[in-house]
């Protein structure tokens, strides 16, 4: 017994995979193609894809939002839960990155389920709401530039109906926010953002330490 979460090192984090990992092969292909990127650092873990997943079946979420979508393995672990007729909208602004994210949506049957917005983040997120899109959406992941995370955060639950989950990445930062002499901008941005959500009444929170941090907030 623990009252508190535990730490994993290796060779408990491997234990998590054997037993509970169920990652299907294309997002293993995805992973270990990103793996040679220079960027890889900014993939999402697979057991917080998988969870991701998890959420989305659990809540029945037909419509979604990813923001931030590098080569694309947060938005196919979402298509790949997600209902026949279910809808990602993706937004990102590199089409170097995004032309491996289609190639893997065609590869796993899911290119319907994904729409595109090649362009930056809040411009796609205030274009939806202006086209009468607020309130018609189940879930949101943001994981883009951290300076934007408020902004994102409140687009998203604009877009969101009362009762959809929002999932922030990132969010404990290698440990850098909980360490007062990291002062450096993105740090500071993470900081602030996780303070201004703990404040928020519009949403209900919960930090699970998956990863890097995921913040889970439920729009009431």
């Amino acid at each position: 017994m623990t009252k508190k979460t535990i730490g994993l090192d290796d060779r408990l984090y491997q234990y998590l995979h054997k037993i509970s990992l169920r990652e299907p092969e294309i997002l293993q292909k995805l992973r270990d193609e990103t793996e040679e990127l220079p960027m890889s650092v900014m993939q999402v873990s697979p057991e917080q894809g998988q969870f991701m997943g998890f959420l989305v079946r659990l809540m029945g979420a037909k419509k979604t939002l990813d923001i931030g979508v590098f080569t694309g393995y947060s938005s196919l672990a979402v298509a790949l839960a997600l209902p026949p007729g279910g809808k990602v909208v993706g937004c990102d602004t590199s089409e170097e990155y995004t032309a491996i994210a289609r190639r893997y949506w065609q590869d796993a049957g899911v290119e319907d389920k994904v729409d595109l917005y090649l362009a930056p983040a809040l411009e796609t997120l205030d274009r939806l709401i202006e086209e009468g899109q607020g309130g018609t959406f189940d879930f949101a992941f943001i994981d883009a530039d951290k300076n934007n995370y408020g902004n994102y955060f409140d687009r998203a639950l604009e877009l969101l109906r009362p009762g959809g989950l929002i999932a922030v990445d990132n969010v404990l930062w290698s440990g850098k926010v909980a360490e007062p002499d990291e002062q450096d901008n993105l740090t500071t941005a993470i900081r602030n953002f996780n303070q201004r959500v703990y404040s928020d009444e519009r949403v209900d929170i919960s930090l699970v330490p998956i990863a890097d941090g995921l913040t889970l907030a439920l729009k009431r």
